[in-house]
Order: structure tokens, then sequence, then C-alpha cells
């Protein structure tokens, strides 16, 4: 796995220490790991490659392609998922206020929204 870490960190362009920031670690660890004196414990593996997008079978092995394949829609539910996490943005507060509201609506009121956003969109696509 230390070549599959120093490749990807090359990969992004990124220092150990910026590397190490990125999902709160010491550059020493970074280091060792690197160097193979250490294997990350699965928690880490899962944590580089949720913050990076990393394929792990990949990580792990070496095999198949460095970041994941995702199709557009499955990007789009993994960037809500990590933009929600963050209690503190104002952003992730309204996206789960809106859901909420949402799902208070009766059915009529829920295909009148569904109607509105499908004529925001094809408006948006015309101006474009």
């Amino acid at each position: 796995m230390k070549e599959q870490l120093k490749k990807l960190r090359k990969h992004l362009d990124m220092t150990q220490q910026a590397f190490a920031d990125k999902i709160g670690m010491k550059q020493n660890t970074i280091a060792q790991y690197e160097m193979g004196r250490t294997v990350p414990s699965d928690a880490i593996v899962f944590s580089i490659c949720r913050e990076f997008g990393v394929s792990e079978n990949w990580l792990r092995t070496g095999e198949g392609e460095m970041f994941e394949q995702l199709t557009e829609q499955e990007k789009l539910m993994k960037y809500t998922a990590l933009l929600l996490k963050n209690k503190d943005s104002a952003i992730a507060t309204a996206i789960q206020t809106l859901i909420i509201t949402y799902e208070q609506l009766d059915d009529t009121s829920k295909a009148t929204l569904e109607k509105i956003a499908l004529q925001y969109i094809d408006n948006l696509k015309k101006s474009q």
C-alpha cells in the first residue's frame, strides 16, 4: 500500500503535510505509511478513499483504477452527503430544511413543486 499512497499524493500534487492535514493526521504518520514502516488502519484507508475519491481496491492492491468510477448521479449523491455532514454550513442547513419541508407537503403540493422544478430546469437549459 505504501507505493499507492505515495503515487496518490504525488498525483494530487500534495506535500505529505497537505495530505495529512486533509485527512486529519500528522505528516510523520503519512511518511511512516509511505516508507512501509506502518500500515494504515481500515478507518484511515476509508478516510483516504472518502476524502479523495480513491478506489479502495486500488489503494489496497494497486489493481484497477486509482479513482472511483462514478456516474454523474453517484457523484452528486456523494458530494451532497459530504456537504450535509458539515453541521456548521448554512448551505447544509438550507438543504436539510428544504428536504424536511418537502416531506411535510401533501402529494398534490409535491406534484406542483415538481412541475415548477421541471419548468425551471427547462427554462435554465433554454437560457444557456
